[in-house]
């Protein structure tokens, strides 16, 4: 495995592989979801290349930062172990560097849900992976669907600005109490650990519902709001049910996939997780 942390070095390693190119986009502190990622990338390419950078333009002034999880040599072995070809591990100056001015506007899919929370987040987010797509130049990058909103924005850009890249989504992967995984569940105490089950209990709730055939969206989100309100060390910062593709608000009668989202707090952390409604593959492309 070869890890470069220059832009240009890592161009130049990246041209002696041939074949197809599966990405995975990380900002470190991997776990197994990050993993099951490089997984399904080496299962349908040639090779696999791995970037680790926190980035710095999709945090707001107030939030986590300078305190975000990092263990770079924990995180190098966990790829090598995984038969990764190629890891890019720039410093924020290398990926913006002096006189660095152009962003990009994630449009509409942006502006609910995280985008409202976290204003700027998601110009943040397509600046660089746009970035990334065009050092890395993949056939397939891979995204994990806990993060379903992202996956949402990044697939719209790639479709709109033409990047010749598949997005592959891969299921979340949980903890066996069902608590997505998230490199920020470090943050949390043994009492908000135990507490944090009821995000995946409120959304299992709600899909039970769905299964047996109740298509209120009130009544679905109303699941997902009695299931948090039993534990008080969470707070629910906002459920939502939308079109699982433009993201757009459901009311009434829901008749197509779904996306069923939530973000929680329980201090230090900020939790996030969802379940889509319907019909749709484990893993899909653009």
């Amino acid at each position: 495995m070869e890890v470069h942390a220059t832009i240009q070095a890592f161009r130049r390693a990246k041209r002696r592989l041939k074949g197809d190119l599966g990405l995975v986009l990380t900002m470190g502190y991997l776990h197994e979801g990050h993993l099951s990622l490089v997984r399904a990338a080496k299962a349908a390419n040639e090779h696999v290349a791995a970037t680790i950078f926190v980035n710095p333009t999709q945090f707001g002034p107030n939030e986590d930062l300078s305190s975000y999880p990092r263990d770079l040599d924990r995180d190098l072995a966990l790829l090598q172990a995984e038969g990764v070809d190629l890891v890019l591990t720039p410093v924020p100056e290398e990926v913006y560097p002096p006189g660095f001015d152009s962003s990009i506007d994630p449009g509409r899919v942006a502006e609910p849900l995280e985008g409202a929370h976290r204003p700027g987040h998601f110009r943040g987010v397509v600046t660089v992976v746009a970035k990334l797509f065009n050092i890395v130049q993949p056939t397939r990058a891979y995204f994990g669907q806990k993060d379903a909103q992202q996956v949402a924005v990044i697939r719209r850009m790639a479709r709109d600005l033409d990047f010749p890249v598949d997005i592959v989504t891969v299921p979340t992967v949980r903890e066996p109490d069902g608590l997505a995984m998230s490199s920020r569940n470090v943050y949390l105490t043994l009492d908000e650990r135990r507490a944090a089950r009821c995000l995946s209990q409120g959304l299992a709730d709600a899909a039970s519902a769905w299964s047996n055939g109740q298509r209120d969206a009130k009544t679905l989100t109303a699941a997902v709001r009695d299931a948090m309100s039993r534990e008080p060390l969470i707070q629910l910062e906002y459920v939502s049910l939308a079109n699982a593709e433009t993201l757009e608000e459901l009311t009434g009668a829901v008749t197509s996939p779904a996306l069923l989202s939530l973000a929680a707090r329980a201090s230090k952390a900020r939790l996030i997780d969802n379940v889509v409604l319907g019909a749709v593959p484990s893993a899909s492309r653009r």
